[in-house]
């Protein structure tokens, strides 16, 4: 009996895999969806936009961006892992899909378990930016003020749960000062308010945030990496505006669906890994302040899996929970 289910179960393996296998050598023969679940003109529609231009050639079909923002992410990151997984609905991630496990109570998908990695495009530091008329210089400005005037000055972020609130959250709790959030969907609705002074400051990603920071619309601070970022090298870090503790770094990873042919899953890795190592993607990458990573699926497994653990007593700890 033990070798008779041995035997089926090798047996369901091998037609699995032969259908994959059969599958990826037809594969792609249409159009390949990527949601990016934010509005275009954040970082992560134009990082992807950047890819995607060279993945259509490279696949020989067009790759089309379609954006889904709302809730944080989640709306789209739920599509995402809804479609069928045949490799034709992809789905970038970012900071915010682990983040979400912990704050939305009902949460329509699992991070983890709905999911294929494909590969973590890159990694991009967080910018503390203020509003151009903000009467303050550096981080230890912003604390003075903020703790003269508590409850008054406003941080806004790209939407609840997302890791510009987290990285807003963590500073309020280090600096021990009280400010309100204000949340926006996506990033380019809270800098045109953020140039107009509607809100005070933001944590954002250096990505967007770059040229209105050379153009003097916004002011920077800090950047939330232990470095300083080659993009904006006379930015000084967090840790050397006093505060030691403070890390936080954006991400930009590509998914499938979960079951979606493993033979699928490499091709695209495969096309997608040599195109962030061509020279000139790099270098264009590294202009707006992202470093490459480009790694395999289960690398990309574990560190998603790392960072739903890491945000877990983040979230606790400011206490956000949202519906």
């Amino acid at each position: 009996m033990k070798r008779a289910l041995w035997a089926a179960g090798v047996a369901t393996f091998a037609a699995t895999w032969f259908c994959g296998a059969a599958l990826a050598q037809t594969y792609p023969d249409r159009p390949i969806r990527v949601i990016v679940p934010f509005p275009p003109g954040q970082a992560s529609d134009t990082i992807m936009r950047l890819v995607g231009e060279r993945l259509a050639r490279s696949l020989g079909q067009p790759v089309l961006v379609d954006n889904k923002p709302g809730a944080g992410g989640n709306i789209g990151s739920d599509a995402g892992a809804k479609s069928a997984p045949d490799g034709y609905t992809l789905t970038v991630a970012t900071a915010a899909l682990p983040i979400s496990k912990h704050v939305y109570r009902k949460l329509p998908f699992d991070p983890a378990r709905d999911f294929a990695p494909i590969t973590l495009m890159t990694i991009t530091p967080l910018v503390l930016v203020t509003r151009p008329d903000l009467a303050v210089k550096s981080v230890a400005d912003l604390v003075e003020q903020a703790k003269k005037n508590p409850g008054k000055l406003t941080f806004a972020s790209s939407g609840p749960g997302t890791s510009h609130q987290l990285s807003g959250e963590l500073f309020k709790t280090l600096a021990g000062v009280d400010m309100l959030h204000i949340p926006y969907k996506g990033s380019p609705p809270a800098h045109i308010d953020l140039m107009a002074g509607t809100v005070d400051i933001m944590f954002d990603n250096i990505v967007p945030v770059s040229p209105h920071i050379k153009q003097g619309k916004l002011k920077a601070l800090a950047v939330t990496t232990r470095t300083r970022a080659a993009a904006l090298p006379d930015v000084p870090t967090m840790a050397e505006s006093g505060f030691a503790n403070f890390e936080a770094v954006a991400w930009f990873g590509l998914l499938a669906p979960a079951g979606t042919p493993k033979p699928i899953v490499e091709r695209l890795n495969r096309e997608v890994v040599a195109i962030l190592n061509t020279t000139d993607i790099k270098q264009r990458l590294a202009g707006m302040g992202a470093t490459t990573v480009a790694d395999t699926p289960e690398e990309f497994g574990r560190f998603l899996n790392a960072e739903i653990d890491k945000w877990a007593p983040i979230v606790k700890r400011a206490q956000i929970e949202l519906e």
